[in-house]
C-alpha cells in the first residue's frame, strides 16, 4: 500500500483562525501531529497568477484562496481526524464566504496531495452532508460547498501574517466551533 501524503492545505476564510484552530486546538487533541503550517494562498486553477501580492488576493481577481498549508507527522492517523476538524470550526454551506468575509479568497476548500486524500476527504464530505441532511449539524445553509482539489503551488503570506493570532490574541477571527464531535449516523 502507498503511504498516504503528509502534505495538504485548508482553506475556511480568514486563514488567521484556520492556522489557530489547527496548529493550536487540532494539536491539543492530537499532540505532535502537526509537522509544519503555514498560512498564505493557493488556487485550484494550474494556470493562475504566479506569487500573488496579499491585496492581489484580496481583490477577488486572482482566483487563490487563503489557506493552511499542513505538512502531517504521521497523516495515516491524523489526515482524515484533520478533515473532520476542519468542518467543525467553520461553514462549509456558504460559497466564497465566512462570517463577514465575502470574495473566492474565503472559500471553503482541501487541497490534496494524491489520490488517497481526495478519497478520504470526498468520504467525510459525504458524511458530513449525510449528518446536515439528518439534522444532526447545523450551518447556516443546507448544502456542503467545499471544493476537493488537487493540490498546486503554495505562496506563503508575509511573515506578519504567520502566526498572527499568537502573536495578536485579540485579533480578528470569526471561526468558533459549531460542534465538539464527530456525530456517526445511525
Amino acid at each position: 500500500m502507498i503511504p498516504l501524503s503528509r502534505t495538504l492545505a485548508l482553506g475556511a476564510g480568514c486563514y488567521w483562525g484556520t492556522e489557530k484552530y489547527v496548529v493550536k486546538d487540532f494539536q491539543k487533541m492530537f499532540p505532535g501531529s502537526i509537522a509544519s503550517a503555514a498560512v498564505g494562498f493557493m488556487s485550484p486553477e494550474t494556470n493562475a497568477m504566479k506569487n500573488p501580492s496579499y491585496r492581489q488576493v484580496c481583490s477577488g481577481s486572482t482566483g487563490h484562496v487563503e489557506v493552511l498549508n499542513v505538512e502531517l507527522n504521521e497523516p495515516e492517523k491524523h489526515f482524515e481526524e484533520l478533515i473532520k476538524f476542519f468542518y467543525m470550526f467553520h461553514d462549509p454551506t456558504t460559497k466564497d464566504r465566512q462570517g463577514n468575509d465575502m470574495g473566492s479568497q474565503y472559500g471553503s476548500a482541501i487541497f490534496c496531495s494524491d489520490v488517497q486524500q481526495k478519497e478520504i476527504a470526498g468520504k467525510v464530505k459525504t458524511e458530513l452532508q449525510s449528518l446536515l441532511d439528518a439534522g444532526k449539524v447545523k450551518y447556516s445553509g443546507k448544502k456542503i460547498e467545499t471544493g476537493i482539489y488537487d493540490i498546486q503551488t503554495f505562496y506563503p503570506a508575509h511573515d506578519e501574517h504567520q502566526a498572527y493570532l499568537e502573536k495578536n490574541p485579540s485579533g480578528y477571527c470569526n471561526h468558533f466551533m459549531r460542534f465538539k464531535e464527530w456525530l456517526v449516523m445511525n
